[in-house]
Parts: structure tokens; C-alpha cells; sequence
């Protein structure tokens, strides 16, 4: 049987990157598929017609996590097109990236909202629903950045260390109700972002991982699936670390 058999699966910001790999394990694995984008319908659309080749029910949503509102209105959709919420990935993130004395306060507000308030949108929006199901799992999607820092990125930083403190304390609130909130780590992910990356960079950072290679999405979407899956029934309130050694 597939782990996420007869499941229903909630990913924000999935048309490409981590998000998309994460759906992409997902839906082989059994599970029917609701996630969100805010710009390419054509993408959105290719994203659908390859999850429904699995043999899954898939559907997009134009909707912007980080609007409570647009959050709101998208979890209603999901419940009444859906009928139920088992696992949700709080994976939509942006960076703007710059050292502090030349950081713009659009571009702060920008990623946190984008990163961080986004998660608790969705979260706050699907409580009513996890909490009469009383069952559920939530996955955030920080980084080790938020764990250990990195010089140029202070406000993605502090987006992702605020999505653990916030899913440190949502485990402990939600917990007692069958629904367990945990959150990813990961490190120095190959993705369509990273692609555009100096080689010489990626070569460094490479260099500096333990194991000496750069992680994929569907690395961090396996680390997803134990979350979402009943195998991780016992596990709460932790942050699980993909990231090759890179942060230990």
C-alpha cells in the first residue's frame, strides 16, 4: 500500500522547486493533491495534468498564502472540494537577499510575509477544520539558515527561525487533538534558483557539505513524506535536518 493512500494533501507554492517535488512524491505515493501558485496558470496547469498521471485527484488554486484573506477563501475551497485536510506543507518562500545597511524595508516585509506569515495563515485558517477532523499533520518549511544564519540573508533568516518557534509552539497548543506540527530544515537544495547561482559559489558550498554534494527536492520531499505518513505518528514539535551534514 502506498503511504499516503486515500490522504489529502494541502502544498503551498508548488509549481516548481522543493514544492513541486514534494507534490510529486506525494501524489506518488497515494495522495490527492491541492496546492497553490500566484503567477503561471500554463505552469500551474502542466503541474496538474503530471500529479493526475499518478492516478490521484489534483487541483491548482490561484491564491496568495501570504494574504489572510486569499488564505481563507483557499482552505474553504480545498475542505469543499476535498472534504478533508490530512497533511499540510507550509513550503511557499521567496528571498531578496542583501546585506542589512542596504536592505529596503519592502524587501523585509516582502520575505516575511511571503515566508513566515504565509505559515501562519494557513495554519490558523485550517485549524478549525484539523480540529473537528482531530487529525493532521503540518509541515513548515524552514532552513538551516534559520537555524545557524548567513551573512546577506538576515531577513530569510529570521523568516525561517520564526517558522520553528512558531512550530515548536503550534505542537505543543494542537498536539493533545491528534494533529502533530513539525518542520524541514533543509540545506543546499539543486534547484531552478540555485541554477542561476555563480558555479563558482555552488563549488564552494558543495565543498563545505559533508557529503559533498548538493541535495535535491525530492530529498527533502522523503522527509516530507515520513511527516505527512501515519510512520511519523509519534513525532512533534521537531525540525529535521536535510541537509547533507551541512549543519550538525
Amino acid at each position: 500500500m502506498k503511504l499516503l493512500e486515500g490522504k489529502v494533501a494541502i502544498i503551498t507554492g508548488a509549481t516548481r522547486g522543493i514544492g513541486k517535488g514534494v507534490a510529486e512524491v506525494f501524489a506518488k505515493n497515494g495522495a490527492d493533491i491541492a496546492f497553490t501558485y500566484v503567477s503561471s496558470d500554463e505552469q500551474a496547469k502542466k503541474v496538474v495534468d503530471e500529479l493526475a498521471a499518478y492516478g490521484v485527484k489534483v487541483k491548482s488554486y490561484k491564491s496568495n498564502a501570504a494574504v489572510y484573506s486569499e488564505a481563507e477563501t483557499f482552505i474553504d475551497q480545498v475542505v469543499a472540494d476535498f472534504g478533508k485536510i490530512d497533511a499540510i506543507v507550509n513550503n511557499a518562500g521567496i528571498t531578496r537577499d542583501g546585506l542589512l545597511m542596504r536592505m529596503s524595508e519592502e524587501n523585509w516585509d516582502e520575505v516575511m510575509n511571503v515566508n513566515l506569515k504565509s505559515v501562519f495563515n494557513i495554519t490558523k485558517c485550517a485549524l478549525k477544520t484539523l480540529l473537528k477532523q482531530r487529525f493532521g499533520s503540518i509541515i513548515n518549511m524552514s532552513s538551516v539558515v534559520g537555524i545557524e544564519g548567513n551573512a546577506g540573508q538576515s531577513n530569510y533568516a529570521a523568516s525561517k527561525a520564526g517558522i520553528i518557534g512558531f512550530t515548536k509552539s503550534i505542537a505543543q497548543e494542537i498536539g493533545s487533538r491528534n494533529i502533530r506540527t513539525n518542520a524541514i530544515a533543509p540545506g543546499f537544495i539543486e534547484t531552478e534558483m540555485t541554477a542561476q547561482l555563480d558555479e563558482t559559489i555552488m563549488k564552494g558550498w558543495i565543498e563545505d557539505i559533508p557529503m559533498k554534494r548538493a541535495g535535491t527536492p525530492e530529498d527533502v520531499a522523503n522527509a516530507a513524506l515520513f511527516l505527512a505518513s501515519d510512520l511519523s505518528s509519534y513525532v512533534n514539535g521537531q525540525v529535521i535536518n536535510v541537509c547533507g551534514g551541512m549543519q550538525t
